[in-house]
């Protein structure tokens, strides 16, 4: 589990194609500092795990469903990543609940900076819009945000200028894919509500 709060930018040292997988070797001397092997780094919001530590970088394993899913599918040596250890318990919780399960990608639509924040606007995925709620919490290639206001197809972000310093966000242009993963207690109560929800026998709905 993670909490979306960024601790550092890495970057890509390469990219090995797998066929139906890529192996990436990536730099992070933060994250690796106290890394070993089986380890989980979350990588732009996806959850990887450590398969081997090398000079302040290391490597993982990608799956089809992860390239798929992700915009991981894109990445190339000399890319910067945002990176994040999973969390340690008995540490402060400073972003919300990440798995590390990116939903799907979206695309940055357009960003209006200001003289203390840029205002960020993100295309949505119809599937994913009924879990994203004005002041409600998403994570956008790994990074923990609140929605600012949220459309049919969009949603949009204030990003301060730490987040624009310390994550990949800060040098996203329109039209660059990003992770999106939802807040997974939205999911959780939809599941648990639907039951109740459902037309009932007899009732106009059947």
């Amino acid at each position: 589990m993670f909490t979306g709060i960024v601790e550092e930018r890495g970057e890509v040292v390469a990219v090995a194609d797998l066929a139906d997988a890529a192996r990436v070797t990536i730099a992070g001397p933060l994250v690796t500092s106290d890394a070993k092997r089986g380890d989980s780094i979350a990588v732009n919001g996806v959850c990887l795990t450590v398969v081997d530590l090398a000079d302040g970088g290391f490597t993982a394993d990608v799956m089809r469903e992860t390239l798929v899913r992700s915009s991981l599918a894109g990445i190339a040596a000399g890319d910067q990543v945002n990176l994040e250890r999973a969390a340690a318990v008995g540490q402060r919780f400073g972003g919300h609940i990440v798995q590390g399960h990116v939903d799907g990608t979206g695309a940055l639509v357009s960003r209006e900076p200001s003289e203390h924040w840029d205002l960020v606007t993100i295309s949505l995925p119809a599937e994913l819009a009924r879990y994203v709620v004005e002041k409600g919490s998403i994570t956008v290639d790994g990074v923990s945000l609140t929605v600012v206001a949220v459309g049919p197809d969009w949603f949009s972000v204030s990003l301060i200028p730490e987040t624009l310093r310390a994550t990949t966000l800060g040098v996203r242009a329109p039209g660059d894919p990003v992770n999106l993963e939802v807040d997974v207690i939205a999911k959780y109560v939809e599941r648990l509500a639907a039951p109740h929800l459902a037309p009932r026998k007899g009732t106009s709905g059947e």
